[in-house]
């Protein structure tokens, strides 16, 4: 039992961490057009990273992702001590990552640690090649689908107000870009919240060999979105600066765009069940925009860096999780 209650408490810090590892996602570009302060932006994210929980629950009704991020390793080979490790790594990467001020992605963190560790514990035949392969491809298409939705969403909001007065504009842009943010905080909330559940409800599935994510109690849910609206409350400064200013400048009108389309990737990935990066989506939404600018508006030497930072993401957490498992096999946890 202790070592289920270690597992659900790291598990919701990794919840809290991810708040504040990603909330620059959902508020970057509102604190770089000075719609709100710093202070406001978390606070409003967070409430619509809550939000988020009942949505899923009354709205949608089930948790999908929280459903694939649990079969990403074989129920008969999961146990206590992987995901233990699984957990300590993601942690461990993405504090690392978030010193750095590297937007990386905590989704994919998550999945490689949980992997690794499972491989390094019951071999290769432990994990579901085909929902991680799933899971990865989408490194590159949830930035892709960000950007191609907001480069074709600002071209068509240019063309609607090409004959506004362009103060009137941006003056409705920066009210429209509260809507946008929180859409986009609630998008976050729902698919991020969702991986640790999966986790959480794995290992209870674990320690008392019944259940199943779809039959978990409310408790584990709430605990989970509870905890990463908390998070982002506490803010992530150092990403901001990456994501709001580093990738291109952002203009109120840009930021509603960006923050529009990568919520509608976010929403959409809600619907196939699959967990992605938010930081990799809303990147490549600004991307996007940037693009319509002009190219030369993004910053493709930074953007480079960020993908390598992704590329590496699933493996460097994988090996992670690997090396603390046989670390913590040697304390004989079962």
């Amino acid at each position: 039992m202790t070592l289920l209650i270690i597992v659900i408490a790291l598990g919701l810090i990794f919840d809290f961490i991810n708040g504040f590892h990603d909330a620059a996602n959902s508020i970057a570009t509102i604190v770089t057009t000075r719609v709100l302060t710093p202070v406001q932006a978390v606070i409003w994210a967070a409430v619509f990273n809550f939000i988020a929980f009942f949505v899923a629950r009354y709205l949608i009704g089930e948790f999908g992702i929280a459903n694939t991020v649990a079969k990403t390793v074989l129920e008969e080979y999961i146990t206590l001590p992987i995901i233990l490790s699984g957990l300590i790594a993601a942690i461990s990467w993405n504090l690392l990552t978030w010193w750095l001020g590297i937007p990386s992605s905590s989704s994919h963190t998550l999945i490689g640690g949980f992997a690794g560790a499972a491989i390094s514990g019951a071999g290769f035949q432990a994990i579901h090649t085909a929902t991680i392969v799933k899971i990865a491809s989408f490194i590159v298409l949830a930035p892709v689908i960000g950007m191609v939705i907001s480069s074709v969403f600002t071209i068509l909001v240019l063309w609607i107000f090409k004959n506004v007065n362009a103060r009137t504009a941006e003056n409705s842009f920066r009210k429209l870009q509260l809507f946008s943010s929180g859409l986009f905080s609630l998008g976050h909330g729902m698919n991020d919240s969702q991986k640790v559940m999966g986790i959480i409800a794995t290992a209870m599935i674990a320690y008392y060999q019944k259940g199943s994510v779809d039959t978990m109690p409310d408790w584990i849910p709430l605990s989970c979105f509870a905890a990463i609206g908390l998070g982002t409350m506490v803010g992530g400064w150092r990403i901001v600066k990456t994501m709001g200013s580093k990738i291109t400048k952002v203009t109120a009108l840009e930021g509603v765009c960006a923050e529009t389309a990568g919520a509608m990737t976010l929403f959409i990935t809600e619907i196939l069940k699959i967990p992605v990066s938010t930081t990799h989506t809303i990147t490549g939404s600004i991307m996007g925009v940037g693009a319509v600018k002009r190219l030369s508006a993004v910053r493709w030497g930074v953007t480079i860096n960020l993908l390598w930072a992704w590329v590496l993401t699933i493996p460097v957490s994988a090996v992670l999780g690997g090396i603390i498992y046989l670390i913590v096999s040697l304390f004989g946890l079962k």
